[in-house]
Protein backbone atom coordinates (compact mmCIF):
# COMPACT_ATOMS: atom_id res chain seq x y z
CA UNK A 1 0.00 0.00 0.00
CA UNK A 2 2.31 2.61 1.25
CA UNK A 3 6.34 2.55 0.94
CA UNK A 4 8.96 4.68 2.33
CA UNK A 5 12.04 4.17 0.82
CA UNK A 6 15.27 5.41 2.69
CA UNK A 7 13.62 8.99 3.26
CA UNK A 8 15.88 11.89 4.33
CA UNK A 9 14.39 15.57 5.05
CA UNK A 10 15.74 18.50 6.85
CA UNK A 11 14.13 21.47 7.91
CA UNK A 12 15.53 24.54 9.82
CA UNK A 13 18.66 23.07 9.19
CA UNK A 14 17.11 19.94 11.64
CA UNK A 15 17.04 16.17 10.34
CA UNK A 16 13.54 15.00 10.83
CA UNK A 17 13.98 11.80 8.31
CA UNK A 18 17.73 10.36 8.27
CA UNK A 19 17.02 7.49 4.99
CA UNK A 20 13.80 5.98 7.22
CA UNK A 21 12.12 3.27 6.04
CA UNK A 22 9.28 1.57 6.12
CA UNK A 23 6.21 -0.18 4.65
CA UNK A 24 2.54 -0.64 5.41
CA UNK A 25 0.00 -3.26 3.88
CA UNK A 26 -3.40 -2.97 2.39
CA UNK A 27 -6.09 -2.87 6.01
CA UNK A 28 -3.71 -2.29 8.44
CA UNK A 29 -4.70 0.70 11.03
CA UNK A 30 -1.09 1.95 12.20
CA UNK A 31 -1.36 4.36 15.09
CA UNK A 32 2.02 6.72 14.25
CA UNK A 33 3.32 7.78 17.42
CA UNK A 34 6.52 10.30 18.10
CA UNK A 35 7.90 13.17 20.48
CA UNK A 36 6.49 16.17 19.77
CA UNK A 37 8.49 18.59 17.04
CA UNK A 38 10.12 14.75 15.81
CA UNK A 39 7.92 15.31 12.12
CA UNK A 40 4.94 13.25 12.47
CA UNK A 41 2.92 16.23 10.80
CA UNK A 42 5.91 16.90 8.48
CA UNK A 43 5.69 12.83 7.26
CA UNK A 44 2.46 13.42 6.56
CA UNK A 45 2.55 16.25 4.54
CA UNK A 46 5.34 14.40 2.14
CA UNK A 47 2.93 11.23 1.67
CA UNK A 48 0.51 14.42 0.42
CA UNK A 49 3.03 15.79 -2.13
CA UNK A 50 3.14 18.86 -0.55
CA UNK A 51 6.39 19.13 0.16
CA UNK A 52 9.52 16.87 -1.47
CA UNK A 53 11.99 14.39 0.07
CA UNK A 54 15.47 15.73 0.51
CA UNK A 55 16.48 12.39 -0.85
CA UNK A 56 14.40 8.78 -0.73
CA UNK A 57 10.75 8.26 -1.78
CA UNK A 58 7.33 8.23 -0.43
CA UNK A 59 5.00 5.46 -3.29
CA UNK A 60 1.47 4.95 -2.56
CA UNK A 61 0.40 1.56 -4.94
CA UNK A 62 -0.81 2.71 -7.92
CA UNK A 63 -5.08 3.43 -8.08
CA UNK A 64 -5.17 4.10 -4.63
CA UNK A 65 -6.97 7.05 -2.88
CA UNK A 66 -5.64 8.73 0.01
CA UNK A 67 -8.41 10.77 2.45
CA UNK A 68 -7.14 13.32 4.98
CA UNK A 69 -9.13 15.82 6.83
CA UNK A 70 -8.74 19.19 5.62
CA UNK A 71 -7.28 21.97 7.51
CA UNK A 72 -9.69 24.54 6.79
CA UNK A 73 -13.51 23.20 8.11
CA UNK A 74 -16.05 23.69 5.64
CA UNK A 75 -18.18 27.01 6.46
CA UNK A 76 -20.52 27.30 3.84
CA UNK A 77 -24.23 27.39 3.25
CA UNK A 78 -24.64 23.83 2.55
CA UNK A 79 -25.75 21.31 5.30
CA UNK A 80 -24.48 19.03 6.98
CA UNK A 81 -25.42 15.83 5.50
CA UNK A 82 -24.81 17.55 2.17
CA UNK A 83 -21.27 18.80 2.61
CA UNK A 84 -20.63 14.95 3.99
CA UNK A 85 -22.49 13.29 0.95
CA UNK A 86 -19.84 15.63 -1.37
CA UNK A 87 -16.86 13.94 0.00
CA UNK A 88 -17.92 11.07 -2.02
CA UNK A 89 -16.46 12.95 -5.17
CA UNK A 90 -17.65 9.79 -7.30
CA UNK A 91 -20.82 9.48 -6.56
CA UNK A 92 -21.46 12.80 -6.91
CA UNK A 93 -20.56 13.32 -10.39
CA UNK A 94 -22.14 9.96 -11.55
CA UNK A 95 -25.22 11.55 -9.76
CA UNK A 96 -24.78 14.84 -11.78
CA UNK A 97 -24.13 12.71 -14.88
CA UNK A 98 -26.94 10.90 -14.77
CA UNK A 99 -29.01 13.91 -14.94
CA UNK A 100 -28.13 14.84 -18.23
CA UNK A 101 -27.29 11.30 -19.44
CA UNK A 102 -28.85 10.50 -23.16
CA UNK A 103 -27.27 7.18 -24.37
CA UNK A 104 -29.02 4.34 -23.04
CA UNK A 105 -25.98 2.97 -22.85
CA UNK A 106 -23.73 4.70 -20.77
CA UNK A 107 -27.83 5.34 -18.64
CA UNK A 108 -26.95 1.81 -17.57
CA UNK A 109 -23.09 1.49 -17.19
CA UNK A 110 -24.34 4.82 -14.51
CA UNK A 111 -27.09 2.78 -12.83
CA UNK A 112 -24.54 -0.10 -12.46
CA UNK A 113 -21.91 1.51 -10.98
CA UNK A 114 -23.97 3.99 -8.54
CA UNK A 115 -25.26 0.10 -7.29
CA UNK A 116 -21.62 -0.89 -7.13
CA UNK A 117 -21.01 2.37 -5.02
CA UNK A 118 -24.27 1.42 -2.92
CA UNK A 119 -24.91 5.06 -3.21
CA UNK A 120 -28.94 4.29 -2.26
CA UNK A 121 -27.33 3.59 1.23
CA UNK A 122 -25.13 6.84 1.08
CA UNK A 123 -27.41 9.25 2.85
CA UNK A 124 -27.84 6.60 5.21
CA UNK A 125 -24.37 6.29 6.07
CA UNK A 126 -23.45 9.79 6.23
CA UNK A 127 -26.39 10.55 8.96
CA UNK A 128 -24.90 7.47 10.70
CA UNK A 129 -21.58 8.64 11.00
CA UNK A 130 -22.57 12.87 11.70
CA UNK A 131 -24.63 11.00 14.57
CA UNK A 132 -21.67 9.59 16.29
CA UNK A 133 -19.65 12.55 16.03
CA UNK A 134 -22.59 14.01 17.98
CA UNK A 135 -24.85 15.71 15.45
CA UNK A 136 -28.79 15.48 16.09
CA UNK A 137 -30.86 14.66 12.65
CA UNK A 138 -32.23 18.25 13.00
CA UNK A 139 -28.71 19.45 13.23
CA UNK A 140 -27.17 17.94 10.10
CA UNK A 141 -29.87 19.85 7.73
CA UNK A 142 -27.98 23.19 9.39
CA UNK A 143 -25.78 24.85 7.22
CA UNK A 144 -22.21 24.40 8.26
CA UNK A 145 -21.60 27.99 8.41
CA UNK A 146 -24.12 28.25 11.41
CA UNK A 147 -21.69 26.02 13.81
CA UNK A 148 -18.02 27.49 15.31
CA UNK A 149 -14.73 25.89 14.09
CA UNK A 150 -14.48 23.01 16.41
CA UNK A 151 -17.51 21.33 15.51
CA UNK A 152 -17.33 22.24 11.74
CA UNK A 153 -13.95 20.02 11.96
CA UNK A 154 -16.36 17.17 13.59
CA UNK A 155 -17.72 17.75 9.81
CA UNK A 156 -14.76 17.29 8.02
CA UNK A 157 -13.79 14.21 9.77
CA UNK A 158 -17.15 12.87 9.00
CA UNK A 159 -16.43 13.77 5.33
CA UNK A 160 -12.99 11.95 5.05
CA UNK A 161 -14.69 8.84 6.79
CA UNK A 162 -18.03 8.97 4.94
CA UNK A 163 -15.70 9.07 1.66
CA UNK A 164 -13.73 5.35 2.50
CA UNK A 165 -10.00 6.12 1.16
CA UNK A 166 -8.02 3.43 0.69
CA UNK A 167 -5.53 5.35 2.68
CA UNK A 168 -7.08 7.07 5.68
CA UNK A 169 -4.52 10.06 7.07
CA UNK A 170 -5.75 11.11 10.24
CA UNK A 171 -3.58 13.74 12.63
CA UNK A 172 -4.78 14.08 16.66
CA UNK A 173 -8.60 13.10 15.14
CA UNK A 174 -9.64 13.22 18.89
CA UNK A 175 -8.64 16.54 19.95
CA UNK A 176 -12.14 17.96 18.64
CA UNK A 177 -14.17 15.48 19.85
CA UNK A 178 -15.72 14.58 23.38
CA UNK A 179 -15.63 11.14 24.84
CA UNK A 180 -18.70 9.45 23.53
CA UNK A 181 -17.12 11.20 19.96
CA UNK A 182 -13.80 9.27 21.02
CA UNK A 183 -15.21 5.65 21.80
CA UNK A 184 -17.45 5.80 18.64
CA UNK A 185 -14.39 6.77 16.72
CA UNK A 186 -12.40 3.67 18.11
CA UNK A 187 -15.22 1.27 17.24
CA UNK A 188 -15.30 2.97 13.97
CA UNK A 189 -11.63 2.18 12.99
CA UNK A 190 -11.34 -0.93 14.42
CA UNK A 191 -14.28 -1.96 11.61
CA UNK A 192 -12.60 0.45 8.85
CA UNK A 193 -11.79 -2.10 5.91
CA UNK A 194 -9.11 0.22 4.30
CA UNK A 195 -5.98 0.84 5.10
CA UNK A 196 -5.22 4.20 8.21
CA UNK A 197 -2.52 5.83 9.39
CA UNK A 198 -3.26 7.96 12.87
CA UNK A 199 -1.10 10.50 14.17
CA UNK A 200 -2.30 10.45 17.94
CA UNK A 201 -1.32 10.52 21.56
CA UNK A 202 -4.37 8.94 22.72
CA UNK A 203 -3.37 5.69 24.76
CA UNK A 204 -6.85 4.08 24.00
CA UNK A 205 -7.06 4.90 20.53
CA UNK A 206 -3.57 3.82 19.77
CA UNK A 207 -4.50 0.40 21.83
CA UNK A 208 -8.28 -0.62 21.07
CA UNK A 209 -8.48 0.84 17.42
CA UNK A 210 -4.80 -0.25 16.42
CA UNK A 211 -3.27 -3.14 14.36
CA UNK A 212 0.34 -2.21 13.88
CA UNK A 213 2.56 0.75 15.68
CA UNK A 214 4.78 3.23 13.36
CA UNK A 215 7.13 4.91 15.69
CA UNK A 216 9.31 8.05 15.03
CA UNK A 217 12.79 7.95 16.71
CA UNK A 218 16.36 9.56 16.33
CA UNK A 219 15.05 10.66 12.69
CA UNK A 220 14.25 6.67 11.62
CA UNK A 221 11.14 4.51 11.75
CA UNK A 222 10.05 1.50 13.02
CA UNK A 223 7.11 -0.10 12.40
CA UNK A 224 5.99 -3.19 14.39
CA UNK A 225 2.50 -5.53 14.72
CA UNK A 226 0.86 -5.00 17.95
CA UNK A 227 -0.99 -2.09 19.69
CA UNK A 228 0.76 1.36 21.64
CA UNK A 229 1.49 -0.92 24.98
CA UNK A 230 2.57 -3.69 22.72
CA UNK A 231 5.30 -1.06 21.38
CA UNK A 232 6.44 0.08 24.70
CA UNK A 233 6.79 -3.16 25.82
CA UNK A 234 9.04 -4.39 23.41
CA UNK A 235 11.38 -1.60 22.77
CA UNK A 236 11.58 -1.56 26.65
CA UNK A 237 12.92 -5.44 25.99
CA UNK A 238 14.73 -4.31 23.23
CA UNK A 239 16.33 -1.66 24.74
CA UNK A 240 17.58 -3.74 27.35
CA UNK A 241 19.12 -6.42 25.44
CA UNK A 242 21.17 -3.64 23.81
CA UNK A 243 22.30 -2.35 26.94
CA UNK A 244 23.02 -5.41 28.18
CA UNK A 245 24.91 -6.99 25.29
CA UNK A 246 27.40 -3.61 25.67
CA UNK A 247 27.80 -4.07 28.88
CA UNK A 248 29.14 -7.88 27.76
CA UNK A 249 31.06 -6.45 25.29
CA UNK A 250 32.53 -3.45 27.37
CA UNK A 251 33.29 -6.50 30.07
CA UNK A 252 34.95 -8.69 26.86
CA UNK A 253 36.83 -5.44 25.91
CA UNK A 254 38.38 -5.14 28.99
CA UNK A 255 39.57 -8.52 29.38
CA UNK A 256 41.65 -8.75 26.42
CA UNK A 257 43.26 -5.33 27.18
CA UNK A 258 44.35 -6.48 30.59
CA UNK A 259 45.57 -9.69 28.40
CA UNK A 260 47.56 -7.65 26.22
CA UNK A 261 48.79 -5.33 28.35
CA UNK A 262 50.28 -8.22 30.23
CA UNK A 263 51.60 -10.22 27.90
CA UNK A 264 52.34 -8.54 24.89
CA UNK A 265 56.21 -8.68 25.71
CA UNK A 266 56.32 -11.93 26.54
CA UNK A 267 57.67 -14.30 23.99
CA UNK A 268 55.38 -17.25 24.94
CA UNK A 269 52.13 -15.24 25.16
CA UNK A 270 52.76 -12.69 22.36
CA UNK A 271 51.09 -14.55 19.48
CA UNK A 272 47.50 -15.02 21.62
CA UNK A 273 47.88 -11.33 22.66
CA UNK A 274 47.99 -10.11 18.80
CA UNK A 275 45.25 -12.64 18.37
CA UNK A 276 42.99 -10.72 20.82
CA UNK A 277 44.58 -7.03 19.34
CA UNK A 278 43.15 -8.37 15.72
CA UNK A 279 39.90 -9.35 17.68
CA UNK A 280 39.59 -5.77 19.71
CA UNK A 281 40.33 -3.94 15.86
CA UNK A 282 37.23 -6.04 13.84
CA UNK A 283 34.85 -5.63 17.34
CA UNK A 284 32.32 -3.06 16.15
CA UNK A 285 30.67 -1.34 18.91
CA UNK A 286 27.52 -1.90 19.52
CA UNK A 287 25.30 1.08 19.09
CA UNK A 288 22.84 2.57 22.46
CA UNK A 289 19.95 3.81 21.83
CA UNK A 290 19.83 7.64 22.69
CA UNK A 291 17.07 8.30 25.14
CA UNK A 292 15.34 11.15 23.86
CA UNK A 293 15.01 13.80 26.61
CA UNK A 294 11.60 15.59 27.09
CA UNK A 295 11.74 19.03 28.51
CA UNK A 296 9.73 19.37 32.07
CA UNK A 297 7.51 22.01 32.28
CA UNK A 298 8.55 24.58 34.35
CA UNK A 299 6.16 26.87 36.68
CA UNK A 300 7.32 29.82 38.41
CA UNK A 301 5.72 30.53 41.77
CA UNK A 302 3.44 33.25 42.37
CA UNK A 303 4.11 36.17 44.29
CA UNK A 304 2.44 37.55 46.65
CA UNK A 305 0.57 34.61 48.22
CA UNK A 306 -3.45 35.59 47.99
CA UNK A 307 -5.82 34.96 50.89
CA UNK A 308 -8.85 33.25 50.47
CA UNK A 309 -11.44 33.03 48.58
CA UNK A 310 -9.26 33.72 45.51
CA UNK A 311 -12.58 34.13 43.62
CA UNK A 312 -15.91 33.56 44.27
CA UNK A 313 -19.34 33.69 42.35
CA UNK A 314 -22.62 34.05 43.48
CA UNK A 315 -25.69 33.22 41.66
CA UNK A 316 -24.39 34.39 38.69
CA UNK A 317 -26.15 33.89 35.21
CA UNK A 318 -23.92 33.11 32.36
CA UNK A 319 -24.20 33.47 28.74
CA UNK A 320 -23.27 35.71 25.35
CA UNK A 321 -25.49 38.45 24.23
CA UNK A 322 -29.03 37.73 25.20
CA UNK A 323 -28.97 33.95 25.43
CA UNK A 324 -28.05 32.21 28.67
CA UNK A 325 -25.88 29.33 28.93
CA UNK A 326 -25.43 28.60 32.85
CA UNK A 327 -27.94 30.06 35.33
CA UNK A 328 -27.62 30.25 38.82
CA UNK A 329 -23.59 29.51 39.48
CA UNK A 330 -22.16 29.20 42.74
CA UNK A 331 -18.62 28.85 43.19
CA UNK A 332 -15.87 29.56 45.37
CA UNK A 333 -12.26 29.14 44.79
CA UNK A 334 -9.99 28.88 47.68
CA UNK A 335 -6.18 28.25 48.34
CA UNK A 336 -4.82 24.40 46.88
CA UNK A 337 -7.88 23.81 44.97
CA UNK A 338 -7.73 21.55 41.83
CA UNK A 339 -10.91 21.92 39.96
CA UNK A 340 -11.78 19.15 36.90
CA UNK A 341 -14.74 21.00 35.21
CA UNK A 342 -16.62 17.31 33.43
CA UNK A 343 -18.99 17.44 30.71
CA UNK A 344 -20.30 17.04 27.52
CA UNK A 345 -19.40 19.56 24.59
CA UNK A 346 -21.72 22.07 24.49
CA UNK A 347 -22.96 21.93 28.49
CA UNK A 348 -20.75 24.94 29.68
CA UNK A 349 -17.59 24.52 30.52
CA UNK A 350 -15.92 27.24 28.37
CA UNK A 351 -18.51 29.56 29.53
CA UNK A 352 -17.98 29.21 32.89
CA UNK A 353 -13.87 29.25 32.61
CA UNK A 354 -14.39 32.82 30.37
CA UNK A 355 -16.72 34.02 33.06
CA UNK A 356 -13.83 32.93 35.99
CA UNK A 357 -11.19 34.70 33.60
CA UNK A 358 -12.90 37.47 33.12
CA UNK A 359 -12.87 37.17 29.30
CA UNK A 360 -17.00 37.23 30.14
CA UNK A 361 -19.44 39.44 32.02
CA UNK A 362 -21.70 37.97 33.61
CA UNK A 363 -25.41 38.60 32.69
CA UNK A 364 -26.37 38.77 36.57
CA UNK A 365 -25.20 38.09 39.95
CA UNK A 366 -21.84 38.59 41.17
CA UNK A 367 -18.26 38.13 40.34
CA UNK A 368 -15.76 38.53 43.23
CA UNK A 369 -12.21 38.46 42.76
CA UNK A 370 -8.79 39.35 44.97
CA UNK A 371 -7.47 42.73 42.92
CA UNK A 372 -3.95 41.55 42.57
CA UNK A 373 -4.78 38.34 41.32
CA UNK A 374 -2.78 36.90 38.19
CA UNK A 375 -4.82 34.61 35.99
CA UNK A 376 -3.12 32.12 33.23
CA UNK A 377 -5.25 30.96 30.47
CA UNK A 378 -4.72 28.06 28.39
CA UNK A 379 -6.80 27.58 25.35
CA UNK A 380 -6.60 25.75 21.82
CA UNK A 381 -7.43 28.93 20.54
CA UNK A 382 -5.02 30.63 21.86
CA UNK A 383 -2.68 29.06 19.58
CA UNK A 384 -3.47 31.04 16.67
CA UNK A 385 -2.63 34.19 18.58
CA UNK A 386 0.87 33.15 18.81
CA UNK A 387 3.05 34.99 15.65
CA UNK A 388 4.07 32.74 13.00
CA UNK A 389 6.90 34.64 12.00
CA UNK A 390 8.59 34.75 15.01
CA UNK A 391 10.23 32.46 16.99
CA UNK A 392 10.15 31.02 20.44
CA UNK A 393 12.85 33.27 21.97
CA UNK A 394 11.04 36.31 19.64
CA UNK A 395 7.50 35.56 22.09
CA UNK A 396 10.22 35.59 25.47
CA UNK A 397 12.23 38.61 24.67
CA UNK A 398 9.36 41.52 25.04
CA UNK A 399 8.87 40.20 28.74
CA UNK A 400 12.57 40.61 29.71
CA UNK A 401 13.34 44.01 28.79
CA UNK A 402 16.28 44.75 30.95
CA UNK A 403 17.56 40.86 30.46
CA UNK A 404 20.92 40.23 28.49
CA UNK A 405 20.87 38.00 25.65
CA UNK A 406 22.21 34.83 27.99
CA UNK A 407 19.41 35.48 30.00
CA UNK A 408 16.66 35.43 27.91
CA UNK A 409 17.67 32.32 26.16
CA UNK A 410 18.25 30.96 29.60
CA UNK A 411 14.33 31.20 30.20
CA UNK A 412 13.76 30.56 26.55
CA UNK A 413 15.68 27.06 27.56
CA UNK A 414 13.89 26.62 30.20
CA UNK A 415 10.07 26.60 28.64
CA UNK A 416 11.57 23.88 26.15
CA UNK A 417 13.21 25.77 23.94
CA UNK A 418 17.13 25.28 23.55
CA UNK A 419 19.78 26.00 21.24
CA UNK A 420 18.14 23.92 18.84
CA UNK A 421 14.57 25.32 18.77
CA UNK A 422 14.90 28.65 19.81
CA UNK A 423 15.03 30.36 16.71
CA UNK A 424 13.02 28.46 14.67
CA UNK A 425 10.09 30.28 13.81
CA UNK A 426 6.25 29.63 15.52
CA UNK A 427 4.70 28.60 11.91
CA UNK A 428 7.78 25.89 11.55
CA UNK A 429 6.78 24.40 14.79
CA UNK A 430 4.96 21.11 15.78
CA UNK A 431 1.25 22.17 17.70
CA UNK A 432 2.74 20.49 20.82
CA UNK A 433 5.62 22.45 20.57
CA UNK A 434 3.24 25.89 20.22
CA UNK A 435 1.59 24.61 23.15
CA UNK A 436 4.43 24.24 25.14
CA UNK A 437 5.32 27.93 24.04
CA UNK A 438 1.74 29.20 25.09
CA UNK A 439 2.39 27.55 28.40
CA UNK A 440 5.85 29.50 29.07
CA UNK A 441 3.82 32.85 27.87
CA UNK A 442 1.04 32.42 30.16
CA UNK A 443 3.17 31.10 33.27
CA UNK A 444 5.79 33.85 32.89
CA UNK A 445 4.45 35.97 35.61
CA UNK A 446 4.14 33.22 38.13
CA UNK A 447 0.04 33.24 38.21
CA UNK A 448 -1.81 32.69 40.91
CA UNK A 449 -4.34 30.79 39.33
CA UNK A 450 -4.49 28.71 36.19
CA UNK A 451 -7.07 27.95 34.08
CA UNK A 452 -6.11 25.15 31.34
CA UNK A 453 -9.18 24.44 28.92
CA UNK A 454 -7.94 20.96 27.20
CA UNK A 455 -4.56 21.63 27.69
CA UNK A 456 -3.37 17.88 26.65
CA UNK A 457 -4.45 18.24 22.96
CA UNK A 458 -1.39 18.36 21.36
CA UNK A 459 1.14 17.06 23.62
CA UNK A 460 3.02 13.81 23.49
CA UNK A 461 2.44 11.10 25.75
CA UNK A 462 5.79 11.99 27.90
CA UNK A 463 4.88 15.80 27.58
CA UNK A 464 1.35 14.72 29.48
CA UNK A 465 3.32 12.95 31.93
CA UNK A 466 5.92 16.09 32.62
CA UNK A 467 2.97 18.41 32.80
CA UNK A 468 1.38 16.24 35.36
CA UNK A 469 4.62 16.41 37.52
CA UNK A 470 4.67 20.13 36.92
CA UNK A 471 1.17 20.72 38.18
CA UNK A 472 1.84 18.32 41.14
CA UNK A 473 5.24 20.01 42.11
CA UNK A 474 4.43 23.58 41.56
CA UNK A 475 4.97 25.31 44.69
CA UNK A 476 2.13 27.69 44.35
CA UNK A 477 -0.10 25.38 45.52
CA UNK A 478 0.88 26.64 49.15
CA UNK A 479 0.62 29.81 47.88
CA UNK A 480 -2.71 30.14 46.97
CA UNK A 481 -2.95 28.50 43.43
CA UNK A 482 -5.69 26.35 42.01
CA UNK A 483 -5.73 24.91 38.85
CA UNK A 484 -9.29 24.46 37.04
CA UNK A 485 -8.81 21.40 34.24
CA UNK A 486 -11.74 21.97 31.67
CA UNK A 487 -10.45 18.41 29.99
CA UNK A 488 -12.11 15.22 29.25
CA UNK A 489 -10.96 12.68 31.19
CA UNK A 490 -12.24 10.04 29.64
CA UNK A 491 -10.84 6.85 30.09
CA UNK A 492 -11.86 8.18 34.01
CA UNK A 493 -15.62 8.47 33.33
CA UNK A 494 -16.37 5.43 30.06
CA UNK A 495 -19.47 5.10 31.72
CA UNK A 496 -20.84 8.71 31.22
CA UNK A 497 -24.03 8.25 29.45
CA UNK A 498 -24.86 12.46 29.37
CA UNK A 499 -25.87 12.90 25.49
CA UNK A 500 -23.84 16.12 24.74
CA UNK A 501 -25.39 19.59 24.49
CA UNK A 502 -25.55 22.15 22.00
CA UNK A 503 -26.18 25.08 23.33
CA UNK A 504 -22.21 26.07 22.98
CA UNK A 505 -22.26 24.83 19.44
CA UNK A 506 -23.90 27.25 17.47
CA UNK A 507 -22.02 31.20 17.08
Amino acid sequence: MLHINDLTFRIEGRVLFDQATAAIADGWKVGFTGKNGTGKSTLFRLIRDEIAPDDGSISLRKGRRLGFVAQEAPGTNDSLLDTVLAADTERAALLAEAEHATDPHRIGDIQIRLADIEAHSAEARAATILSGLGFSHAEQGQPCADFSGGWRMRVALAAVLFSAPDLLLLDEPTNYLDLEGSIWLETYLRRFPYTALIISHDRSLLNSAMTHTLALENARLTIQPGNYDTYIRRRAEQRAQIMAGAAKQEAAKRHMESFINRFKAKASKARQAQSRVKMLEKMKDIAIPIEERTTPFFFPDPKPPMAPPIIRLEQARLGYDDKTVLDDVNLRIDQDDRIAILGANGQGKSTLVKAISGRLAVQAGNLYKSKKLRIAYFAQHQLDELKPGQSAIDHIRPLMPDGTEAQIRARTAQIGFGPEKADIKVEKLSGGEKARLLFGLITFAGPHLMILDEPTNHLDMDSREALTQALNDYQGLRQGFAAIHVEMISRLIKDHQMRPGKSDKPK
